[in-house]
Order: structure tokens, then C-alpha cells, then sequence
């Protein structure tokens, strides 16, 4: 190896040592050599063998060396132990999507403090990076800083990570105060089915926003004489399309009316982040929020958004299908009052600790111990609601939790056209699903889990569902291509194993 493919190599090292949160020292006690040595290895001074190289990776949990083409990351699960321990819940990721977005409202430096390494993040990052923004790491945290350039150049933006995620369409809030024409590319992320973006569209025409769709983009042009005269009463009440309004209304100089808005745990991340960039917001929590903008944002802001109530709901369900006692850390209780509710008609026992508070300052925590008993199906269907409902991404985990339960359990999901029918994968693992019709199934346990090979399904929570069931079926089981899982959980097979389950990445050759 030359001195150039060593100092690269030895960066690679480094940054993924920083990123499992790992010193030198505990890197060499783990590869059985000195600091000193592991020193020289990220400064590119030290020669590696492939072995070596390998050794590294497995600890890191990175892959430094591939044969060939690299291909899908797959996992390996050892099923049918009991979970115990304690884990904490890592900061939201629709919170930390929300944000990065907004930081383009913001001239000044922003700091997002213990932001969430998951693909989706990194997506929008490439996004950002590509259009002039600077953005990096702080060392050995998660810790992010931003720095907008004088004007982002839209035309050099990298299309193939935009395509990749939906939340390019939160683009459009901030940058119609920035540009009269523009045009992003066609909005990806999880395959649930046709979403028109017309509720978002509805609600920006009150800023002047025209959007046309043709050959794959979004061509938006910008009326600037036209501004909100009356209260924007949103078509929907979605996460996103609230967000879009309330990024427009920001830099909007005078009072926007928004009704029927989202009180949702991200939505209520981002109102707190602009009140942090000078932005006054009454309502925060309501369905009615008053905006008072500021034609000019230029601060530097240090902002931590919340912890995320759907990877609580996660680990709640692991802990419920193995039958196991775990200690659920920093629990957004305000955010899964409904879902425990359901639980405990359910017969699901669980111990909350005394309430505390976010690094935001706002959002309320708890501690959760789950304890081991049996359920039984709910009388009603499930259903999900928005916010202060029963939040429509924790839906799947109760056809996991259903699947556990003494009777029939139907799950209505009505809000996406695909998302009923992955459920329809939990068979695979042994339970006892009837899909009725794109939005409904029928779930009858308890359930016999048992191991299989699965492909993952191509949308988020579904995939963490079979992840999850694979954790209570004995025997060995391989869940394919989790790009999807890793869109929205920060090492989370690394994380389940620190609670005892046996859960191995890795690649075909």
C-alpha cells in the first residue's frame, strides 16, 4: 500500500471509531494491540494486512475490503432469546429531516445537537452538500453544524440522492422565498403508494408557489405579489404539509394563520427550532398555529431535537414479542399516551419513571420497564389517527403485538394504499395473517414463531416489524436488503445485541 491508499484507509478507520463512539484505546483492546499502534493506523504510518483490515471492520462494524461489487447489507438473526437490560431512544428522525431542511431558512451557522446517523439523513445531507451547503461531524459526536453558502446553487444538485428521498418536497417552503423558478426532482423514499403532493401545493399557493410535474421534476415558479390574505386551512392534516407551510410562513414578514395543522411530535421540533432562529409561533401543540415571520434570518442557532416516539414504539414491541424486561430510556410519553392506553386494555404491565425533560427544554420524558404477562386482541379495531391519535407509523408494531395475543385483532391502515399488505410478510415468520383488502388485515394469535429467510419489504416500519418477529423465532433466520431499516434506525442491530438478542450484518461475495 502506498502513503496515499493508507492515509485514506486510516481516515475510513477513524471516522467509523468516532461514529460507534469508540476511543483508541478501546479499539485496541478490541484487535489486541497498543493505542499507539491504532494511532499510526488512522494517521496512515502503519501497513495493514488484509486480515488486519478485516478485524477492523468487524469491530467497527464497517467494510473496509469488498470482493467484488459491494452489495446489499443483509442480517443474520439468532431468534428465540429473551432481551434484557436497558436502552435509551435515539433522537427523532423525522425531527432531524424537518431540521436540516429548515436550516436553509437560516444565513447563520446552525448546530443540530445529537442528531440521528441514519440513511435518510445522509440523503438530504448529500442533497445539501451538493447545492453549496457545508456541513460536518463534530468530532466524536453526533453533533452537526451547517453552514449555508451566500446562494445554493440548485443546478448542481445531486439528483440521484434527492430521488431517494420524499423529503426533497420539503424543499419547497424554503427555497420559494429564495428564487422565482426552480425545479426539484421527483420525491422517493418508501414504496407505499401513490402520495399526490397537492396538499402541499394547496397550501404554498398562499405564498405564490405554481408547481408543474413534467419529465421527472417538480418545475416551481413563484407569483410574489401573491401573499396570505386570510387563515391557510390545510386539505390534510400531514406532518410534512404543515411543516412545508410553516417553513414558508418563517420567512414570511408579518402573521400567517395556519388551521388544521399537525401538532405532531416533528412538527412541534420544528416550531421550536424557528422560535430558536427568532420566529414567533402561538399555538405550538395546536391545530391552529399563528406565525409572525421575519423577512431575514441570519443566527447562529444551537438547536437538539427530541427523542423519537416511533423507535420507543419499536423497542416496546421487541420487548413484548420476546416475552422480555427491558428498560426503555427517554421515552417521549406525551407522543405514546394513546398507544400505551391501547396496551393496557390489551393487558400489557409496564412501569413509568418520574417525568423529565428533552435537551430542547420542551418535550416530556419518561423511563418505561416493560413487564412480561400475557395480551389479549382489543374488542375495536386499531386504527391510527393523527396526532394526538394513535400515530400512523406505530400501526404496524401492533400487528406485531397482535400476533401475541390471546383472539383476532383487525388493523386498519388507512392512510396508505401498500402498507396493509407487507403485514402480509409477519406469515413468513409463523403468524396467522388474513390480508381483507389493501387497508385491512386480520391478525389471529398468539403466534408460533419460526425462523425463515425473508426479504425485507420495501417500506420502513413494515421492515422493523419482520426484524423484530425474527428476534422470537428460534433458529436462524436472514432478513435481505435492509437499506430501508437503516433509512430511519442508527445502528440498531448493534443496539438490540447490547440487550442480548444475537443480530449479525452482513454481505454476499
Amino acid at each position: 500500500m502506498n502513503d496515499s491508499y493508507l492515509s485514506r484507509i486510516g481516515t475510513l478507520i477513524r471516522d467509523a471509531r468516532r461514529h460507534q463512539g469508540m476511543t483508541q484505546s478501546e479499539l485496541a483492546e478490541l484487535l489486541g494491540t497498543s493505542q499507539s499502534a491504532v494511532a499510526r493506523i488512522e494517521q496512515g504510518k502503519q501497513n495493514l494486512s488484509l486480515e488486519m483490515l478485516s478485524r477492523i471492520g468487524e469491530n467497527l462494524d464497517s467494510q473496509f475490503v469488498s470482493l467484488g461489487t459491494s452489495g446489499p447489507q443483509h442480517l443474520r438473526i439468532e431468534g428465540g432469546t429473551k432481551l434484557s437490560g436497558s436502552i435509551d431512544v435515539k433522537t427523532s428522525k423525522n425531527a432531524a429531516v424537518a431540521l436540516l431542511c429548515a436550516s436553509l431558512l437560516n444565513r447563520g451557522r446552525t448546530t443540530l445537537r445529537n442528531l440521528a446517523r441514519i440513511e435518510e439523513v445522509n440523503r438530504i445531507l448529500e442533497v445539501l452538500n451538493s447545492i453549496g451547503v457545508r456541513t460536518r461531524w463534530l468530532p466524536v459526536s453526533n453533533d452537526l453544524e451547517i453552514t449555508p453558502p451566500a446562494k445554493v446553487d440548485l443546478h448542481a444538485m445531486d439528483e440521484e440522492a434527492a430521488r431517494r428521498t420524499r423529503t426533497i418536497i420539503m424543499f419547497f417552503g424554503p427555497l420559494l422565498h429564495e428564487f422565482d423558478s426552480f425545479q426539484l426532482p421527483y420525491a422517493g423514499g418508501c414504496d407505499l403508494g401513490s402520495r399526490t403532493i397537492e396538499p402541499h401545493m394547496t397550501a404554498l399557493r398562499h405564498f405564490g408557489l405554481h408547481v408543474e410535474a413534467t419529465t421527472g421534476f417538480y418545475h416551481a415558479t413563484v407569483d410574489r405579489s401573491v401573499t396570505p390574505t386570510r387563515a391557510i386551512v390545510l386539505t390534510e392534516r400531514g406532518d410534512t404539509v404543515t411543516e412545508n407551510a410553516l417553513m414558508a410562513a418563517a420567512r414570511h414578514e408579518g402573521e400567517t394563520v395556519i388551521r388544521n395543522a399537525s401538532p405532531n411530535y416533528m412538527v412541534q421540533d420544528l416550531c421550536f427550532f424557528l422560535t430558536r432562529l427568532g420566529v414567533r409561533i402561538d399555538g405550538i401543540g395546536t391545530t391552529t398555529l399563528t406565525v409572525h415571520g421575519l423577512a431575514d434570518i441570519d443566527v447562529d442557532v444551537d438547536y437538539a431535537p427530541s427523542e423519537d416516539p416511533i423507535e420507543a414504539m419499536s423497542l416496546l414491541a421487541a420487548a413484548v414479542v420476546t416475552e422480555s424486561q427491558i428498560t426503555i430510556r427517554r421515552v417521549p410519553i406525551e407522543f405514546m399516551e394513546i398507544e400505551l392506553a391501547l396496551l393496557t386494555e390489551m393487558g400489557m404491565q409496564y412501569e413509568l419513571s418520574d417525568e423529565y425533560t428533552s435537551a430542547n427544554g420542551k418535550t416530556r420524558l419518561v423511563d418505561m420497564t416493560t413487564v412480561p404477562g400475557p395480551l389479549r386482541a382489543p374488542i375495536d379495531k386499531i386504527h391510527p389517527m393523527p396526532f394526538p391519535g394513535l400515530n400512523i407509523d406505530n400501526l404496524p408494531f401492533f400487528a406485531l403485538i397482535a400476533a401475541c395475543a390471546q383472539g383476532r385483532t383487525m388493523i386498519h391502515d388507512w392512510v396508505y394504499e401498500n402498507r396493509a399488505i407487507y403485514l402480509t410478510e409477519l406469515t413468513k415468520v409463523g403468524a396467522k395473517v388474513q390480508l381483507l383488502d389493501p387497508h385491512r388485515v386480520l391478525i389471529d394469535g398468539p403466534t408460533r414463531w419460526r425462523a425463515a429467510e425473508v426479504i425485507c419489504p420495501p417500506a420502513l416500519r413494515p421492515g422493523v416489524v419482520v426484524l423484530i418477529a425474527m428476534l422470537a423465532a428460534p433458529g436462524t433466520s436472514v432478513l435481505r436488503n435492509v437499506y430501508v431499516i437503516n433509512r430511519g434506525y442508527e445502528d440498531l442491530a448493534r443496539r438490540l445485541n447490547a440487550l442480548g438478542a444475537t443480530v449479525e450484518t452482513f454481505r454476499d461475495i
